[in-house]
């Protein structure tokens, strides 16, 4: 005979400082208030409920930035996940605020492979273990280099470098605690979806891992995929849905029995409100309503950015401000840095502020014409349109690129209407974060870039470029006119 127990997961992931809902078709979608409505009547509803986030808390919102994330760490624990891993924009404030934010949680943030490199010493704790009506369900934070871009720089501080390594250090805490009676195990990642279901494929089934619930590539999931005996899932991004797990688990075999899984639409219509949760959040609300809450300009339409892997309205017109600002030939503009979907017409401060929330410096890099057009090539690299979360960039205004993928070729390459001439410097701009990551991003060392000239600093806020530029131009406006045209 069986030995059956109910086991709810809800799950969350990439939240970032997604606090407020919005009014979509005649109804409240999203914020942190329903959202916790939903998470405290599942609590409510069912005996043995977790509630799991899968990384990225942080970053997107003015209440997130103005307090450095000590506001986003107060809301989460009204929130009252059970456990937590840290994804890359955890670590956008430094690393040292990050271990202060983590004592200011509630809840315990797990991460099993940061660690000191002279002594090993892991910086957090690398698993938890909830104990649920006599079950013990394993939870298991997993991170790896090629994520923590932001972490380069420091010498000091060391991760996982893929996921093969992941893979053993699975390997390790498996092994150590399933002689305790794991009834569950969850790896809970923030890597993307197609490096979770290749981290399941490396993992020895007698390891015991039932699911991976993961988050950093925002995938929106109509089921789980299956790698072996695993399920993987992810929830999307920001706080319009939730993840759940109804799991019955074989207590005998330490297993999934029978389950479903869904995305759960979180909205006004299904949700009920947390008026603590409200009472809380508007309390920053007002806090920051006086500093960001003043027009800077009116676009003619509002722009939009819906992908990061394609030209967008408003990542031309953001390129573009800094090209003409700055006096280069390109600027490349990280996808991944402007954090709207939609912006305008009407622009306040907090807007620019939540679109651009990585407030970086902007480095010049002379580059030959060969040099350019291998790193417009890197990006364009097939793995950029197969879902999988690498660097994309907006190019600024004279930029054509007709690229066939098919044939892995440019079928048109040019600047101001010329083409790219080889042994020509031309004068790039990138933002911080993509000059610590240069080798990485853009398959090009600073040591070649110093070759050609010296690399420069051309601002050290390319917010307030923007803002200064957007304050004196009104009524700008941008389309999507072909700058970069990818073909089959």
């Amino acid at each position: 005979m069986k030995h059956l127990k109910k086991l709810t997961i809800l799950h969350s992931n990439d939240m970032h400082g997604d606090f407020l809902a919005e009014q979509i078709d005649e109804k409240l979608v999203g914020g942190v208030s329903l959202l916790s409505g939903y998470v405290n009547q599942v609590r409510r509803e069912e005996p043995n409920v977790l509630y799991a986030v899968a990384g990225d808390m942080f970053r997107g919102s003015v209440i997130d930035s103005e307090y450095r994330g000590v506001s986003t760490i107060g809301i989460m624990n009204l929130l009252g996940p059970d456990v937590a891993t840290i994804g890359n924009h955890e670590v956008d404030y430094g690393l040292a605020h990050l271990l202060f934010l983590e004592k200011c949680a509630n809840f315990p943030i797990i991460n099993a492979n940061f660690h000191i490199k002279s002594n090993g010493k892991r910086l957090f704790q690398p698993f938890y273990i909830a104990h649920v009506d006599g079950m013990k369900i394993l939870f298991i934070g997993i991170i790896t280099e090629d994520v923590l871009a932001a972490t380069k720089t420091d010498e000091l501080i060391g991760s996982f470098v893929d996921i093969g390594e992941a893979a053993r250090e699975v390997g390790n805490i498996c092994n150590t605690y399933n002689a305790i009676d794991i009834d569950f195990t969850v790896l809970l990642t923030h890597i993307g979806f197609e490096e979770d279901k290749k981290l399941a494929a490396m993992l020895d089934p007698a390891w015991g891992v039932d699911v991976i619930i993961g988050g950093h590539s925002h995938t929106f999931l109509s089921e789980p995929a299956k790698v072996g005996d695993i399920y993987i899932v992810q929830a999307g991004t920001g706080t319009d849905q939730i993840g759940r797990f109804d799991i019955m688990v074989d207590t005998d075999r330490n297993a999934i029995d029978t389950f479903t899984w869904q995305s759960v639409p979180i909205n006004d219509r299904t949700c009920p409100r947390d008026e603590e949760m409200e009472r809380y959040i508007r309390h920053y609300q007002q806090a920051t309503a006086e500093k960001y809450d003043r027009v800077i300009t009116r676009f003619s339409q509002q722009l939009t950015h819906p992908m990061r892997n394609q030209e967008t309205s408003l990542g031309n017109l953001i390129a573009d401000i800094l090209r003409d600002s700055l006096g280069i030939d390109l600027m490349l503009m990280g996808s991944g840095a402007i954090r709207s979907y939609a912006l305008g017409p009407v622009v306040h401060y907090a807007d620019l502020v939540e679109c651009l929330p990585y407030d970086d410096a902007v480095y010049m890099l002379q580059v030959t014409g060969a040099q350019l057009t291998r790193m417009l090539r890197h990006i364009l690299r097939d793995e950029a349109f197969h879902g999988e979360h690498t660097e994309f960039y907006q190019f600024s205004h004279g930029m054509r690129i007709v690229w066939s993928r098919s044939r892995q070729a440019f079928r048109e390459l040019t600047l101001d209407g010329h083409p790219l001439h080889d042994d020509r410097l031309y004068t790039v701009a990138v933002q911080k974060y993509h000059f610590t990551n240069l080798k990485a991003f853009l398959d090009i060392t600073p040591q070649e870039a110093e070759e050609n000239a010296k690399v420069r600093v051309l601002t050290t806020s390319a917010r307030d470029v923007i803002e200064e530029y957007l304050s004196v131009n009104p009524h700008l406006s941008r389309s999507v006119e072909g700058r970069l045209v990818v073909e089959p």
